[in-house]
């Protein structure tokens, strides 16, 4: 395969020093931070009597997490203006990028294993942390903009405790409330199973289009595209099988690049099945959950992510498209529960004609999106 922008690249990023920071979760995983920094330009004051320009402090930093089956090159797109450089060109000189365990760019997803979103929460984020602040200092301030489960499990982590010093944060489609469509609680209970223990696959890939013909994961590729008719790009079916609920399920394909549709596959990983046992359970109990309660192993963390966040007081901006056919109406409805236990923490922002990962991947999100962002972070910056 031809690739028209390479794989796990920063070219996106104009004007910025770009360091690579490895660290290691609780439970021993290697994990990376990307940074992303503009320093001040030196030798030239400001002209006598000049009107300060608008903005945040450079004290300011602000975290990016993505979400399961993606990466932090979610938030780097070459083909178009992308929420990194936003934020560089909009007064914020100091963009960390996590890869937690759910990055396509970890082989951690490449096997059956039994992590779930407590593991995200426990362990990769309070290292994430302090990795962050052993570079910027305790004082300086810290902004964060998850989406999806990278949002869902460090509300949970920021709930729990295990996280602090936090400014304000964005949370993008999902948070401690899950609310799939029908469809995608159907795919919860029956696709797990089948997949590891009928079909013997540990995991489920959109990039299975590409491989070779005849075997299972290209068959089954196949087999997903027969039901998508509604373009010809044999991955775009498979995230859609993956997540959520629509032709496509993630995203409108008005409102992407062709560049970003015809590299789904690179932007998009594999994952394993034990995450969506997780969430299945969340939906169950109509609330973020622990996985395993009276393990000792996350004494740490509560049973009810939902109940704990009644000590928040961190600023929230709770945000989704107004057509989300993955969450759907999950953070509406974590708004409403947020305004009963922790009164003035989180507001909500519908964006409209938007669903679930174009609000960050979207050709045109630079113009729709991000000023609401950063109009959020600004009033938390100051």
């Amino acid at each position: 395969m031809q690739r028209r922008i390479p794989l796990f690249t920063s070219e996106g990023v104009r004007d910025a020093e770009v360091t690579v920071h490895p660290f290691a979760a609780g439970d021993g995983l290697g994990l990376t931070l990307t940074r992303y920094r503009r320093r001040p330009a030196t030798g030239s004051a400001p002209a006598t009597g000049s009107v300060p320009s608008a903005g945040p402090a450079p004290s300011d930093a602000v975290l990016l997490v993505h979400g399961l089956t993606t990466s932090s090159d979610m938030f780097v797109m070459p083909e178009h203006d992308d929420l990194t450089t936003y934020l560089l060109d909009h007064g914020y000189p100091d963009v960390w990028a996590l890869d937690h365990r759910m990055s396509n760019r970890f082989p951690y997803d490449l096997a059956a294993h039994r992590f779930t979103l407590d593991d995200v929460a426990l362990h990769d984020f309070p290292a994430a942390f302090a990795e962050i602040r052993a570079h910027i200092g305790p004082a300086a301030r810290l902004h964060v903009i998850a989406h999806c489960l990278g949002g869902v499990t460090f509300a949970m982590s920021l709930a729990a405790g295990l996280v602090t010093g936090v400014t304000s944060a964005v949370i993008n489609s999902s948070a401690l409330v899950l609310r799939p469509p029908r469809w995608s609680r159907c795919k919860l209970y029956v696709v797990p199973g089948l997949t590891e223990y009928v079909l013997g696959l540990p995991y489920l890939n959109p990039a299975w289009p590409l491989d070779a013909p005849f075997t299972r994961g290209r068959m089954i590729a196949r087999l997903v595209s027969l039901f998508h008719p509604e373009c010809r790009e044999p991955s775009c079916h498979m995230v859609s099988a993956m997540w959520g609920s629509g032709r496509p399920a993630l995203y409108d394909h008005d409102l992407m690049s062709p560049v970003t549709h015809e590299r789904v596959a690179d932007l998009f990983g594999a994952t394993g099945l034990n995450y969506y046992r997780h969430i299945r359970a969340i939906v169950r109990a109509g609330r973020a959950v622990k996985y395993r309660p009276g393990d000792p192993a996350y004494r740490e963390l509560p049973d009810d992510y939902l109940e704990a966040a009644a000590g928040l007081t961190t600023p929230l901006l709770l945000t989704t498209g107004d057509r989300n056919h993955v969450m759907a109406g999950s953070n509406p409805a974590c708004q409403r529960e947020l305004a009963v236990r922790a009164p003035g923490v989180s507001r909500l922002h519908l964006f409209p004609g938007y669903g679930h990962q174009d609000v960050f991947m979207g050709k045109d999100s630079a113009r729709d999106v991000f000023p609401h962002l950063t109009a959020f972070l600004d009033t938390h910056a100051r």
